[in-house]
């Protein structure tokens, strides 16, 4: 018997070297993703400031902390593409889109910010929910054309990403955003309308006080 297991102390140690390596590689890879995803945060709400070299500098963190995470994965492919890892790449995204679109700079593809198709798209169908919060900002400002402005880009990036007829082993759950993004776009389509209605509304109202006050 022991003959035949002659070589399992010798296969043991290299299985065991080899499944260290993994696990340190995914330590360094999970522990960055979470810093990942605090970065995006804090990107976006500096772009709601209105902040945007402090966002800038943020998304800038996010992408080299992106590029680590990355680096650990695929040291050690057995890591896997999904979970946590997915998960950081489409913050990234979500924080790098957000940033352009409100900043008013061109929409950054997968290749400038070196993440993958599903997780570009993944990212985008999340800023919806980011572009939505930018309008009622503005709305509350009573800038309802700008607000107008980003519910035609809320609606585009629906579009787009609902045309994406794919498993969602391949497009990682791009379909449960696309549903999110359309109640998002319809809400925002609602609120934006009741304040249009209101703003005419009152511009009617100072129209009649000043033709009953020219009347005098």
């Amino acid at each position: 018997m022991r003959l035949m297991l002659g070589r399992i102390d010798e296969f043991a140690d290299e299985a065991r070297e080899q499944l260290e390596s993994i696990h340190r590689d995914r330590e360094s890879a999970y522990t960055t993703s979470r810093e990942i995803v605090q970065a995006a945060s804090a990107t976006i709400k500096a772009v709601h400031r209105g902040e945007f070299d402090e966002a800038g500098g943020q998304v800038a963190r996010t992408r080299e902390l992106y590029e680590r995470m990355m680096a650990a994965v695929h040291a050690s492919p057995e890591i896997g593409y999904s979970g946590f890892v997915g998960d950081a790449a489409r913050e990234y995204a979500e924080a790098a889109q957000v940033l352009a679109l409100i900043a008013d700079d061109d929409l950054p593809g997968p290749a400038d910010i070196g993440v993958d198709s599903a997780d570009w798209l993944n990212g985008l169908g999340d800023t919806v929910g980011e572009l939505r919060r930018h309008v009622l900002d503005l709305i509350r400002r009573d800038e309802v054309d700008e607000a107008e402005k980003y519910l035609e880009m809320m609606d585009e990036i629906y579009q787009t990403i609902m045309s994406f007829d794919y498993p969602e082993s391949v497009t990682k759950g791009l379909r449960r955003r696309s549903d999110q993004a359309r109640g998002a776009v319809e809400r925002t389509r609602g609120d934006l309308t009741n304040a249009l209605r209101q703003s005419r509304l009152e511009k009617r109202m100072r129209q009649l006080e000043e033709a009953l006050g020219e009347g005098e």
